[in-house]
């Protein structure tokens, strides 16, 4: 998560309707092709991971699965998933060189304020190892604006985000785009770009 504290205690208060809401998220194709994308044991980062679900998917694909959150009651619940190990970080507290095959970075950084993109995807990549693969999911569109629940949320373009990930050392090589509702109810369009490191 971000330092925003507003959008901090907005999971913090609704984690259990956030769990509800995202309940289905270790079926999506993005993360069946990323799991598939990594070797048995590989040793993956959950940024952002929220009540664990899709780290709880890749545990039980094999993959052997470090979660972070930067709300306390979201660490609580992705800890309680089998297989998962999850720690309290915020995004600036990610460090390390070469640590993990895999990064799954899924609608958690779009909460990070966009003069701080270029640094949080910088360490992303230093903790990446070479060729390791990278998965950032973003909702679409311009600037910074806060939604009817008060969360701090940063748009990009496809392009933009490409260009973002290419200036930090990835090479993207697929995307995907869609639409949801989220927690506040409104449709809005994502993108999904997968990228090695």
């Amino acid at each position: 998560m971000s330092h925003d504290s507003e959008t901090l205690n907005v999971y913090a208060q609704r984690a259990d309707e956030y769990s509800a809401l995202v309940h289905n998220e270790d079926k999506s194709p993005q993360l069946t092709a990323f799991i598939g994308g990594l070797q048995g044991g590989a040793h993956v980062l959950d940024l952002g991971c929220g009540p664990g679900n899709s780290g709880a998917a890749m545990a039980r694909a094999g993959l052997t699965v470090d979660a972070t959150d930067a709300v306390p009651e979201m660490v609580a619940l992705a800890a309680a998933q089998p297989g998962v190990t999850a720690r309290l970080a915020r995004f600036d507290e990610i460090s390390g060189d070469n640590i993990y095959d895999g990064i799954w970075a899924n609608f958690s950084l779009l909460h990070a304020p966009k003069a701080d993109m270029p640094a949080h995807l910088a360490r992303l990549r230093h903790a990446l190892k070479p060729g390791g693969l990278f998965h950032i999911g973003m909702k679409t569109g311009t600037g910074e604006h806060r939604d009817s629940l008060g969360r701090l949320y940063s748009y990009y373009t496809e392009h933009e985000l490409t260009e973002l990930l290419k200036n930090a050392g990835f090479t993207p090589f697929s995307s995907t785009t869609g639409a949801e509702k989220g927690m506040d109810g409104k449709l809005a369009s994502w993108v999904c770009i997968t990228a090695h490191g």
